[in-house]
């Protein structure tokens, strides 16, 4: 095997010195506030809602296996958790019939209930879906969170508690997603409510 070339060695090593720069420089304190709401909804049974485009739907889809099975060490204990991209029979219908930025605002509209969480997880913080859905949360009483990048766009200031990096990076915006996802997923293994 030929060693690789010492511009793609240096790409990784760039890019780690950048995603370390955001970690080590993040306000951490609304992630540790969703840890804490999330544990609350699993010992309540409030239900969690997920949503994101592209990247962030996808990373939704994988933090809500994390909170649906992951944190949970017996059958039938974890979150009561829905990714709002992952049907893609209802996003087509919604997008065809009422428009792309009613995907997620509609099946909020069908199956939450006040008290229970909207978590958007955004680059920019200004997809029209993300913002529909955030007002339609507020609209039913939810509780709101989003993970967001670059200045936090609209839903840094629509929402209850925002976590935001100011990193003008998708990748890395979409990386602390998924970090703060799964430190909330160890956290709550390993600090789950009486009786999960």
């Amino acid at each position: 095997m030929n060693a690789p070339l010492p511009g793609a060695v240096h790409a990784y090593a760039d890019y780690a010195r950048r995603l370390h720069h955001v970690m080590s420089h993040a306000d951490w304190t609304g992630a540790a506030l969703l840890a804490q709401e999330l544990r609350d909804c699993w010992s309540s049974g409030r239900q969690v809602f997920l949503a994101g485009n592209g990247g962030s739907a996808g990373n939704a889809v994988h933090l809500a296996n994390d909170l649906l099975y992951g944190i949970s060490k017996t059958c039938g204990s974890g979150l009561r958790v829905h990714a709002l991209p992952a049907n893609t029979s209802v996003i087509t219908c919604l997008a065809n019939d009422e428009g792309y930025e009613h995907i997620f605002s509609h099946q909020l509209a069908v199956q939450a209930r006040p008290g229970d969480v909207l978590i958007a997880l955004s680059g920019s913080g200004n997809s029209p879906n993300i913002l529909a859905a955030l007002g339609k949360a507020r609209e039913m009483g939810l509780r709101t969170f989003a993970i967001l990048g670059f200045t936090g766009g609209k839903a840094k200031d629509m929402v209850d508690v925002p976590i935001h990096f100011a990193v003008d990076d998708m990748q890395i915006s979409e990386d602390m997603q998924m970090i703060v996802g799964h430190v909330a997923m160890q956290w709550l293994h390993a600090n789950p409510p009486p009786k999960a």
